[in-house]
């Protein structure tokens, strides 16, 4: 008996509540595996520089207290 076969088998056998939330879990799964991840962005130096330096800014203005 396949794998697939005893799996709908089983699922048959389960109360209406079960088998929807099941079918919620599968159904969800799949859009998860399909979905397309997004493209990785992409920053030049200058900007992730004045990220740098605007994180420095804020840390020695956090140790001085202000």
């Amino acid at each position: 008996m396949s794998r697939l076969l005893e799996l709908e088998t089983a699922a048959a056998q389960l109360p209406a509540e079960d088998r929807e939330e099941l079918l919620m879990f599968l159904a969800l799964s799949l859009r998860r595996d399909r979905a397309k991840a997004p493209e990785p962005r992409r920053f030049d130096a200058a900007e992730v520089a004045g990220w740098l330096a605007e994180d420095q800014a804020e840390l020695q203005r956090f140790q001085a207290g202000q």
